[in-house]
């Protein structure tokens, strides 16, 4: 879950900021590589190469999949349907 207290996130928007900035301010075509590097980057800076510490790396990276399913795609799709029609 990425709901830390609220008290802890502006420090960490603040690191954010310039690079979502920078990423966004790159060519669309650059911007997927750009963002995965950033995160393979942080993953293992965080992450000792152990397979205690790489399962939780996945697991990690398994919550962020399915919680950006849950919050963003799942509504959005949800969305279209009401707007569209959905499958028969």
């Amino acid at each position: 879950m990425p709901y830390i207290k609220k008290e802890k996130r502006p420090d960490i928007d603040k690191l954010l900021k310039p690079l979502s900035e920078h990423l966004a301010s790159l060519p669309v075509e650059e911007q997927d590589g750009s963002l995965n590097y950033a995160v393979t980057t942080l993953i293992h800076k965080l992450y000792p190469t152990k397979y205690f510490h790489l399962n939780r790396a996945l697991g990690v990276l398994s919550a962020i999949t399915l919680e950006l399913y849950r919050r963003i795609v799942g509504p959005y799709e949800d969305e279209k349907i009401k707007e569209n029609g959905d499958v028969e």
